[in-house]
C-alpha cells in the first residue's frame, strides 16, 4: 500500500523533526500510515499516546476503561479537574484532539479482555501495553504474539521505570519473562507522575523507531531507570523455546 501524501500543514507541524537524520518525508508518512493500539492511557500511556499524537502517527486505537478519580490527577496529564467522575476515555479523546485535529482516534471506554484484545490487535501494526495489571499485559502480550505485532512494553513502580520491545521472531516475549501473574501484585502501588512520564517518553520514542527504522529498538532488551539515583541499567531478558505464548 503506498504511503500516504504529507499536506502543508503536516509540512509545517513536523519540519523539526523531519530534520532528524533518517526521518525525512519518507519516515513522516510512515508515521502518518500507521496505527498504534495503547492500552491503558493513564499516567504512562496517556503520555505516550500524547507523545504519538505530537509526532503524526495517523490513527491510535486507545483502551481505557473507568471514570475520573482525584488520585489519578498526579499522573494522567490527559485528564482535567472538572472531568473527575466523568469516563477518562472522553477527556482522553478531547485533549488528543485538541492537539492534533488531523488524528484519527478510536476510543474503547473499557480495559483490555481476550475478547477485545482479540479484536483490537490485529487493527494494530505497534502494540503499546501500559496497563497496571498483570492479567491485562499478559493478555495483550499473547494477543500480539498470535497476531505477530511488535509490542512496546512500559511500566513503572515507586521511582522506576522500564522499557523493552517484543518483536515477534526476533525475541521472547512478556511471558517468557513473567509467565504468571505475580501473586503478591496489586493494582495500586507508589507513584510519582514524573516516573511515569520517562517511561512513557523512552516508550513512545520505541514506537517511532519501529516505524520510521530509525535508530535501535531495545528489542528484548530490558531498559530500567532508577529515579533515586538517575542511574540505568539494561538487562537481556529470556526467550524461552518452550514459552507457550511466543515459541
Amino acid at each position: 500500500m503506498p504511503l500516504p501524501d504529507l499536506t502543508p500543514d503536516d509540512r509545517s507541524r513536523y519540519e523539526w523533526q523531519m530534520w532528524v537524520p533518517g526521518v525525512g518525508e519518507e519516515g513522516q508518512r510512515k508515521l502518518k500510515a500507521s496505527t498504534v493500539l495503547i492500552s491503558r492511557v493513564g499516567g504512562l500511556g496517556g503520555l505516550v499516546a500524547l507523545e504519538l499524537a505530537a509526532a503524526g502517527v495517523g490513527r491510535l486505537i486507545l483502551a481505557h476503561g473507568g471514570t475520573l478519580k482525584p488520585a489519578d490527577l498526579n499522573r494522567q496529564l490527559l485528564q482535567t479537574t472538572d472531568h473527575i467522575g466523568q469516563p477518562r476515555i472522553d477527556s482522553i479523546l478531547r485533549r488528543l484532539r485538541d492537539l492534533n485535529p488531523t488524528l484519527i482516534l478510536e476510543g474503547h471506554p473499557s480495559n483490555i479482555t481476550p475478547d477485545l484484545a482479540e479484536a483490537l490487535v490485529p487493527q494494530a501494526d505497534i502494540i503499546v501495553d501500559a496497563a497496571p495489571l498483570f492479567q491485562e499485559r499478559l493478555t495483550l502480550n499473547d494477543a500480539a504474539m498470535r497476531h505477530r505485532k511488535p509490542m512496546v512494553e512500559c511500566a513503572m513502580h515507586n521511582l522506576e521505570a522500564s522499557v523493552t520491545t517484543f518483536i515477534p521472531g526476533r525475541t521472547g516475549c512478556l511471558r517468557c519473562y513473567v509467565p504468571e501473574v505475580p501473586a503478591s501484585w496489586t493494582r495500586q502501588f507508589p507513584v510519582f507522575g514524573a516516573v511515569s512520564g520517562t517511561a512513557a517518553c523512552l516508550g513512545a520514542m520505541e514506537v517511532i523507531k519501529l516505524i520510521t527504522g530509525i535508530g535501535e529498538p531495545l528489542a528484548g532488551h530490558l531498559l530500567t531507570i532508577d529515579h533515586s539515583t538517575a542511574r540505568s541499567r539494561s538487562i537481556k531478558l529470556p526467550h524461552r523455546p518452550d514459552c507457550p505464548s511466543c515459541s
